[in-house]
């Protein structure tokens, strides 16, 4: 498999090992999201122990563990009584040579001991310090990896080096791996997201309904159960947290919506909302004028584009997919797969004011996300508080390009933001699919910029 990116990571890892000492680093994020290629990318070239724990019984998996270690000294395998012993004996070894050690899935093993974060503590307190190599622990279960390596409460409190949270791809990112046009890349974004597992299972030589006809529909494919799997191994009881999210990708984002549809009541919702959110599969939102802790008018949203996509448009149609797949895609998926490609050009204008304002094609901000009130939307407020500036901006999915009727309607709304000054400085976005009617550009002034998809195309690409 090609591997993509990951060069910031690549070069954290790369420092690190090349620096004199210990390193004891810790690698974690989303299943599916990359964290074992980056690690096997990283330890290619170099002398190192990559143990894959699995879910077994603990006696299993120590000796496996063991065996590892014996197996890159070309040592007998020893007889070992528990996880100090192994970890001693890891550490004999260490002490005569410098490589990288890499455990992974680290999660399944707390499952079956968890004292053996204490075991770790040890090992890195009393051996790995004295020597120059570098222990990894990787975890796709972020809420164990977040309490039981990184939470104040564990044993490895203070001890890790540095820790990598490895992200899905940006959009700017996911282009190296999407060889779609601009515009048919946009909706393959909004189908994928950036998981990169999903980015490349998709054929870009084949066109994008194709691919989610095989891919997605395909009772056989990957896709087709994949975040079902993906809650089982999270979530014992997934059935609840799935009506979830199939309400906020269907567009209930309240909590009262959210209550509404699924029939969960507000106590226990605000239980569920908290692990999603924990297991990152949904999103808060609140106004970018508003204070995150304080507001109430939060909205919820699928946190990756397709679990939102296969929760609109796969979940609630599966039985008629395994039946009559054909008939779903061109009834329900084609006719509406336009509005759900709009909410992920609306992310990817965001990311592309973030890029404009790196690159000085737009002033600086300090905070950049959407806006709401009442009846009133924007789909990109940027704040610049130590200028008394702000941003406004709209994001048009549309076939028709956008003409002077968006313009006054920005204008409008504008006036009912209430931020900064009433003097205070205000610079105006637009984002269209479809361009923009003749003679825009030339009746607005300075303080206005337009930007089509191959305005977007070229804005990333400036980066690379």
């Amino acid at each position: 498999m090609t591997f993509y990116d990951r060069a910031d990571e690549l070069d954290a890892l790369d420092t690190a090992f090349e620096s004199p000492g210990h390193d004891f680093h810790v690698v974690y994020g989303r299943r599916r999201v990359g964290k074992t290629e980056l690690l096997k990318e990283f330890c290619d070239d170099r002398p190192h122990i990559y143990f894959l724990a699995a879910q077994e019984a603990e006696d299993r998996q120590r000796e496996k563990f063991v065996e590892k270690v014996a197996d890159y000294f070309d040592d007998r395998v020893p007889r070992i009584d528990g996880w100090d012993e192994a970890l001693d004996y890891l550490g004999d070894k260490l002490a005569t040579e410098r490589l990288v050690v890499v455990i992974d899935e680290f999660p399944y093993l707390v499952d079956e001991n968890d004292s053996l974060p204490s075991y770790l503590q040890s090992f890195v307190d009393e051996q790995l310090q004295d020597t120059d190599s570098m222990l990894v622990l990787c975890g796709s279960s972020v809420s164990t990896m977040e309490s039981e390596v990184l939470g104040h409460e564990s044993p490895l409190y203070g001890r890790r080096t540095r820790q990598i949270d490895v992200q899905p791809f940006s959009f700017q990112q996911a282009r190296d791996v999407i060889a779609y046009d601009i515009e048919d890349a946009i909706r393959s974004f909004a189908v994928t997201g950036g998981t990169p597992m999903y980015l490349t299972l998709f054929d870009y030589d084949r066109s994008l309904d194709e691919n989610i006809r095989t891919q997605i529909l395909s009772p056989t494919a990957v896709l087709y159960n994949e975040p079902e799997f993906l809650l089982r191994t999270e979530l014992r009881k997934p059935a609840r947290y799935m009506s979830i999210l199939e309400a906020v990708a269907t567009g209930h984002t309240t909590p009262n919506e959210i209550a509404g549809t699924t029939g969960i009541d507000s106590g226990p919702l605000s239980k569920y909302l908290q692990t999603l959110r924990r297991l990152r599969l949904i999103d808060r939102d609140v106004p970018v004028t508003a204070s995150a802790k304080q507001s109430k008018r939060s909205r919820y949203r699928v946190a990756d584009e397709f679990l939102r996509f296969w929760f609109r448009f796969v979940e609630p149609n599966r039985s008629s997919i395994e039946e009559a797949p054909e008939i779903v895609y061109d009834g329900t998926i084609e006719p509406n797969l336009p509005d759900h490609v709009a909410t992920t050009f609306e992310d990817i204008c965001l990311e592309g004011v973030w890029e404009a304002i790196r690159r000085s094609e737009l002033g600086p901000y300090a905070e950049v996300g959407r806006w709401w009130y009442g009846e009133d939307e924007i789909d990109i407020v940027g704040l610049a508080p130590d200028d008394d500036r702000i941003l406004l901006a709209e994001c048009k999915w549309t076939t028709e390009p956008v003409g002077h009727s968006l313009v006054s309607s920005l204008r409008d709304k504008a006036d009912r933001v209430r931020w900064g000054s009433p003097t205070r400085d205000e610079e105006f976005a637009l984002f269209s699919r479809s361009g923009f009617v003749e003679g825009l550009a030339d009746d607005l002034n300075d303080n206005w910029s337009l930007f089509s998809p191959e305005d977007l195309k070229n804005l990333f690409a400036a980066e690379k």
